[in-house]
Formats: C-alpha cells, structure tokens, sequence
C-alpha cells in the first residue's frame, strides 16, 4: 500500500539536472588527458603529487605498459579519477608546470646579468657584488677580461659560461 503523504522523486523539491552522452564523453577524455599528463610526469615528479595508492599504482603500471596495454590503462586511470578531487591533482601540476617556467625566467635573468657584466664591467660588477658580498671581484674581473679576449680572438666561450655558472652559484634560486 502506497502512502498518501510521500512525495514522488521526480517533485519540484529535488533539481534533476540532465548531462547529455556527449558531454560524459567529453569530461571522460578530459580525465584521461589528465591521466596522460600523470602518466607522463618523472618519478621525482610524480612523488610530489597527493595520490591515493590504487591510482599511484595504476599511474605508475601504465609507465611500463606499451601500446594497446597502456591505452587501455590510460581509459581505467579515466575512470579511477572519477571517484578522486581532480583541483587538488590540477593544483599540484599546475604548480610543477610553473615551477619550470619560474627557473627558465631565473635562467634568462642570469643570461641577462652575465652580458651585462661582460658590456658593462666593473659598474654591473658592482652592482653584483652589492647583492652579493661574498663573490670574489677579482675573480669577475679576470672572467670577464678573459670573455672579451676570447669574442676578440674568436675563441670558444669558455670564460663566458664560467661567468654564468658563477653567477648560478651565487644565486639564491638555484
């Protein structure tokens, strides 16, 4: 016997929202691009990233699989994701991926400094050494006078590199 006083699921109290075959299909490939992007991370990499084990597992078994294996555990990572917080996991390589952009933007930084200490001299040398008190100034100078020989005399840069690398050295960011 029915009760007169229950509501059907279908009344106005519950919002059903209607998601089309399509658009299922497409947040399923969305998933899997993620899942790809995983799958493609380094080791190193992939520590930093909060897992839980069973995706860990399936993420780092379609690291070895080759082929039709591994296309057919990209589509299971797809449907492991489902059940897991995807922002965490998009927060997480967002950063990684910005993490290399910040350390190219460093690198072009130094590239920056190092010609402007081989154009400049002791002017750019001192404004490193303001920075840096613990660089060796006689070391730029020589470095330096060795730079311009070498573009003079068409040599090989190898002053040139060393300047960088001591500037690598002495920066914070690396």
């Amino acid at each position: 016997m029915a009760r007169k006083n229950q509501k059907a699921p279908w009344d106005e109290e519950e919002e059903i929202i209607w998601v089309s075959k399509t658009e299922m299909k497409r947040d399923m490939e969305e998933l899997q691009k993620l899942g790809v992007q995983l799958v493609n991370l380094k080791p190193a990499a992939l520590a930093k990233i909060t897992l839980d084990d069973p995706l860990r597992t399936a993420i780092m078994d379609a690291q070895r699989f080759k082929a039709e294996a591994k296309r057919r555990q990209l589509q299971f990572i797809g449907k492991m994701m489902r059940y897991v917080d995807i922002d965490e996991i998009q927060a997480s390589l967002d950063k990684l991926n910005n993490k290399h952009s910040q350390s190219t933007l460093a690198l072009h930084k130094l590239e920056e400094l190092r010609d402007r200490i081989i154009e400049e001299g002791d002017s750019a040398i001192n404004q490193v050494m303001d920075r840096h008190p613990e660089a060796d100034r006689q070391k730029f100078r020589q470095l330096v006078r060795q730079a311009n020989k070498e573009k003079k005399m068409s040599k090989p840069p190898r002053a040139y590199r060393e300047i960088f690398q001591y500037l690598k050295e002495l920066s914070d960011d690396f």
